[in-house]
C-alpha cells in the first residue's frame, strides 16, 4: 500500500489497530514516527480536533488540523467538516487533562507535509493514482489523493460523454483511479480521469448492431437526441419532443461506425429514473502512461491525450 494513501484507508488495517490497542503501542508509534489513522470526534469551540485512537483520546491543535490553517489560506470549514470522518495523524507528545487522564497531542500537517515531500510533489503527467471524493462542485470534483491532501478533477475531465454535475458518475467518499495531468496556478494538482474509461473502439466493442440496451440522455439538439452507452461512448438518436435531457432510455443499435466514430441509435422509450452511478470500468491497469488515443486508427479524426510535462505548460 501506498505510505501516504488517501484518508480513510489505514483505520481499519491491522498495523493500525495493533498500535492503537493500548497507551504502550501508540507511545512505540511517537518512537518509531508511525503515521496512525482516527476518527474525529469532535471539533470544540477552538477548532482544535479530538480524535478516537481506539484505547486514547488525541488532540488535533487547530493549527495543526490542515495545511494552510495557521496562514490563514484554508479556511476553518476544512476543520469542522472532518467531524465524524478519518484523519491520518502523527503523534507529537502525550499530555494529561484535569482528570488526570493521559491524551495524545497530534498532527496532521506534519503527515500532509510528509505527503506533499515524498509522494504528491514526485508525481509526473501521466501517473496514475488512488484518489477519494472529497466533495464535488459543478466545475469538478475534489479529491483527497493522500493524508487528505485535495486536487482537482475538472468536470470535463471526468468522461468524454458530457454530464451535467460530477454526481453523475460519483458518489460521496467513493474510492477511483486518476491520471495527474498537470497543476493549476495555486500548484494544486490537477487530474484527468477519462483516459482510464476505453477508447472509442473498446467501449464499441461491449455492443453490437441489433441489440437493445439501456442509455442516458445527455443532449437533446435539433438534430437529434445524444444518449449515453457507457461513459465514453454515445450514440445518436433522431430528435424527439417527447425525450428530456437526464431521461432513462432503452435504444435499439441501428448501426455502429468505427470510421465516422458513429452510432446510430433508435430510442424504444425513454423514462424518468433515479439510479445510482454504475461502477466504474477500467481499461488501463498500469500506474503510468504517456499518451493515450481514443480515436479509431481508421478514423479521420484523431482526439488524443499527451502526458508530458512540456503538453502541460
Amino acid at each position: 500500500m501506498n505510505a501516504y494513501p488517501p484518508e480513510g484507508q489505514l483505520l481499519m488495517t491491522a498495523e493500525n489497530r495493533k498500535y492503537t490497542s493500548s497507551p504502550a503501542g501508540l507511545h512505540e508509534a511517537l518512537a518509531a514516527g508511525i503515521t496512525l489513522e482516527g476518527r474525529v470526534l469532535l471539533c470544540d469551540n477552538e477548532h482544535n480536533l479530538h480524535v478516537d485512537l481506539g484505547c486514547m483520546r488525541g488532540i488535533i491543535p487547530r493549527t495543526e488540523g490542515a495545511l494552510g490553517i495557521a496562514e490563514g489560506e484554508v479556511r476553518d470549514i476544512a476543520l469542522i467538516s472532518r467531524v465524524n470522518k478519518p484523519v491520518m495523524v502523527h503523534i507529537t507528545g502525550f499530555d494529561v487533562d484535569e482528570k488526570g487522564q493521559e491524551y495524545a497531542n497530534l498532527s496532521r500537517v506534519e503527515v500532509q507535509k510528509e505527503c506533499l515531500e515524498n509522494f504528491i510533489n514526485k508525481l509526473e503527467p501521466g501517473d496514475i493514482i488512488d484518489a477519494r471524493v472529497s466533495h464535488m462542485e459543478n466545475f469538478g470534483v475534489f479529491a483527497d489523493v493522500g493524508a487528505g491532501v485535495n486536487a482537482l478533477l475538472p468536470i470535463d475531465a471526468v468522461s468524454v460523454s458530457r454530464i451535467p454535475h460530477p454526481n453523475a458518475r460519483f458518489l460521496p467518499g467513493q474510492m477511483f483511479r486518476a491520471i495527474v495531468k498537470g497543476r493549476d496556478d495555486q500548484n494544486r494538482l490537477l487530474l484527468s480521469h477519462k483516459e482510464l474509461l476505453g477508447t472509442w473502439e473498446e467501449n464499441a466493442a461491449l455492443f453490437a448492431p441489433g441489440e437493445t440496451v439501456p442509455g442516458i440522455v445527455r443532449s437533446v439538439e435539433k438534430y437529434g437526441v445524444f444518449v449515453e452507452l457507457t461513459p465514453n461512448l454515445a450514440g445518436l438518436a433522431e430528435f424527439s419532443e417527447t425525450v428530456q435531457e437526464g431521461d432513462h432510455a432503452c435504444v435499439y443499435i441501428k448501426s455502429i461506425l468505427p470510421e465516422r466514430m458513429k452510432i446510430k441509435l433508435i430510442i424504444v422509450d425513454s423514462f424518468s429514473a433515479s439510479y445510482p452511478p454504475a461502477p466504474m470500468r477500467y481499461f488501463i491497469e498500469g500506474d503510468h502512461i504517456d499518451k493515450w488515443t481514443y480515436s479509431p486508427q481508421c478514423s479521420q479524426r484523431a482526439t488524443e491525450t499527451i502526458f508530458t510535462a512540456s503538453a502541460q505548460a
